[in-house]
This record gives C-alpha cells, structure tokens and sequence, in this order.
C-alpha cells in the first residue's frame, strides 16, 4: 500500500473500524459505508470468506470505490466450531456484545475442552465485480476463560484467553491485540498481497 487511496470499509462494527484505522495508519484513507449512505449487506454466505466477498462487492457496488471487508469471528471446539460465522448474531439476529459472550459462557458451562480461535478473513476488490479479488486471512489461537475479565476489544475479547500471554485480549493494550490478533495478522498478509497494486 505505497500510495494513498480512497477505499470504502465495509462494516458497522466500531470496534473494527478502531482496530483497522489504527493498523493502517495514514497509508489509506478508510470511509465507512455507513458514511456514504451504504447499509450493511446481508450475510449470508456460510463461510467467512463468503461474507467478507459479499460485502466488500456489496461496497463496492455502492459506492464505486475499491472496497476492503473483514468477516471474523470465534471457534470454540467443544462446539464443534461455533458460533463461528454467526458470531455477532449467536445470541439471536439484534444480540448486543453482551448477549453473545454470556450465552457463550452458558455453553460453555460445562465443558472441559476450552480450546478455541478467532478467525478473520479480509477481502479486498478494486470494483463490484472484480475478477480477481485479494483474500487474506489468519486465526488467532486460545481458550475461552470461565468469566470475563479486562476492560479492552470488544465482542468476545473478555473471554478469549491470549494461548501465547496468558491473558484475556480485553486484559491487552490496543497495541498488543493488533500485533497479535486474527485481524492484525489478517491485516500484514494482505499488505503483502497487495504490495505493488494499490
């Protein structure tokens, strides 16, 4: 990402929004489609790259601009993998943050195997109907604690257990989050990926 460029963000997610503005820094100027009138596409691929392409064309659409989307969410094994891409939405379709994470830890009551991992899957295209769009992705490995602790993230955060450090991503400093969450490393493979291009 060598030169400026206008690119739509396809979320409504603030918490995202922090994050990805942070991680770039000035090298792109981030618009949300919120800002130009763009309501949030319908989600309803079954993968997280399914989502994260049908919104960032979705974007794209809208607005005419290249447009860079981020489908995430969390994995738990003993769940056989959910809530995974209906994280946001694990507790029902108008679920706050803190109807998902108590109805995780409800789930959760019981089970021993507490191993579990964010996901994110980034897409990038230039137009709605780009060829070759880019897709970068990466997981974030861990388990989920038996109550919430830290003040920090958001959604899932205070439950998810750093494999690495030992402590909650909500207990992490925005710094120390990006450098080792699903996103932020998301984030570095597509920077890569897109060296040259934009």
């Amino acid at each position: 990402m060598n030169d400026i460029q206008r690119i739509v963000f396809a979320t409504g997610n603030a918490g995202k929004v922090r994050e990805m503005r942070a991680m770039l820094g000035s090298a792109v100027e981030l618009v949300l489609q919120a800002e130009l009138g763009i309501e949030a596409a319908e989600e309803t691929g079954q993968t997280f790259t399914e989502n994260a392409l049908l919104k960032a064309r979705h974007a794209a659409a809208k607005s005419g601009l290249p447009a860079l989307a981020d489908d995430s969410g969390i994995e738990v094994d003993a769940l056989n993998g959910a809530p995974g891409v209906y994280s946001a939405r694990y507790a029902g379709a108008d679920a706050s943050d803190t109807d998902n994470l108590n109805k995780l830890l409800d789930d959760m009551r019981e089970q021993e195997n507490r191993a579990a991992r964010f996901r994110c899957v980034l897409a990038w295209v230039r137009s709605v109907d780009d060829p070759n769009p880019v897709i970068a992705q990466a997981s974030w490995e861990g388990r989920i604690a038996h109550e919430p602790s830290g003040n920090g993230g958001f959604g899932y955060d205070p439950v998810f257990i750093d494999a690495a450090s030992g402590v909650c991503s909500a207990e992490l400093s925005a710094a120390e989050k990006n450098a080792c969450s699903h996103r932020g490393k998301a984030l570095l493979v597509l920077q890569q990926m897109l060296a040259g291009i934009i």
